[in-house]
């Protein structure tokens, strides 16, 4: 590849620049409208490395970037592909599909290279997480998951083999697809499926740990309203819904996208869960809290999160998860249901939040803790409690 070291050069540029305080992604795509030299295949290639070089996250921080950025292109890659003219034929010999063999040849040529320290605040994350092959798994891009709506999976695989995109099925209504993959013009989103992880889509396991007739929900943090959608496909017969998010921006976004998806919510609101809620005292059967958290369950698709991140934010989100719940807990009917969820693998915001509720009338039905670095996906924490008391 004659621009690899042109391509190099770029990337260093940008991650001179960057400071974390936009998604990368957004910054790329304004720095790139700024600087017009650079064709598709050019910003494909400096994009790439960019991420690869956050994917390294603490690891090695003190080192200069060329070297850094090949050492990420080289353990984020089963193959050298269109990079093999930046690297010496050892290092091409040594280039093996197996990961952790990669891992062991970066070793032994950089002995001060450690990848346990990839993840920033490893000691914070739940013992039920393994946390070696959760830090690794930051090397890798997560998957593209569809979960196909009732009715619709066998047209959805159809529609994807005759667009000749590979997808792996995974049970009854989800799909695995190359992350890139693009089926915009191929399938119809939210009426068809729904782009939604597969952790994210598992926790409909604990809508079967519900007891009997669940008939008003509310989603009570909506933001991309993924949960909703699920609760309404899921559960049997026809759920009184009921939708907030702190965002204004968040609920015009779901008004459309829910009529998209043929979904009719009883009420849609803009809401503080820290302030006095716009709620008639009435009880839900079920308060789903997708809690505003870290998002370090979901940094391999957003990987300068890695890079960026500061220790005292976990404190943070999990004060401000314990004001929520405080807040709707209220809300929950006696012998109803909150559903406690984040994508985060900190056990300050997962089950400790989770167990200080056993305080407040809550018993904990069952636990899920989501492993997604077992299959290209993101990494979450989902609790079933009940309510025994008032």
């Amino acid at each position: 590849m004659n621009y690899a070291h042109q391509y190099l050069r770029s990337a260093e540029i940008i991650c001179g620049i960057y400071d974390g305080s936009s998604p990368l992604a957004s910054f790329l795509k304004q720095y790139f409208q700024q600087h017009k030299k650079f064709g598709s295949k050019d910003r494909k290639y400096i994009s790439h490395i960019c991420y690869c070089h956050y994917r390294l996250g603490h690891a090695w921080n003190e080192e200069d970037f060329i070297t850094r950025a090949k050492t990420a292109l080289f353990l984020c890659q089963d193959a050298p592909g269109v990079w093999s003219s930046l690297f010496d034929d050892i290092w091409l010999q040594r280039w093996t599909k197996e990961q952790e063999r990669r891992i062991a040849f970066i070793q032994e040529q950089y002995p001060l290279f450690a990848a346990g320290n990839i993840f920033p605040c490893v000691n914070e994350i739940s013992e039920a997480y393994n946390r070696h092959a959760f830090t690794i798994s930051h090397l890798t891009q997560p998957d593209m998951f569809l979960r196909t709506r009732p009715g619709c999976h066998e047209q959805v695989k159809q529609k994807l083999t005759d667009a000749g995109i590979p997808f792996q099925v995974y049970g009854d209504d989800c799909l695995a697809l190359p992350n890139a993959s693009k089926i915009d013009t191929v399938l119809e989103t939210d009426k068809e499926c729904v782009v939604q992880d597969f952790s994210s889509q598992r926790v409909k396991e604990l809508f079967g740990k519900l007891e009997g007739k669940i008939t008003s929900v509310w989603d009570c943090c909506a933001a991309s309203g993924g949960k909703s959608l699920l609760a309404w496909d899921v559960l049997p017969g026809r759920i009184r819904l009921t939708v907030s998010d702190i965002r204004p921006s968040i609920i015009h976004n779901l008004r459309k996208r829910f009529e998209r998806a043929g979904v009719h919510p009883e009420k849609i609101m803009v809401a503080d869960l820290t302030q006095e809620l716009p709620l008639h005292h009435q009880p839900f059967d079920l308060v789903v809290c997708d809690a505003p958290c870290t998002g370090s369950g979901t940094w391999g698709r957003t990987p300068e999160q890695l890079y960026f991140f500061e220790k005292k934010k976990i404190k943070e989100y999990a004060q401000l998860q314990e004001k929520i719940v405080t807040r709707v807990l209220p809300y929950v009917r006696n012998n109803g249901y909150l559903l406690y969820i984040t994508c985060s693998v900190f056990s300050q915001e997962n089950e400790m939040q989770a167990a200080a509720l056993l305080s407040k009338g809550m018993e904990i039905v069952d636990t899920l803790w989501l492993k997604g670095y077992t299959y290209k996906a993101d990494s979450m924490f989902a609790c079933l409690l009940r309510k025994t008391n008032e």
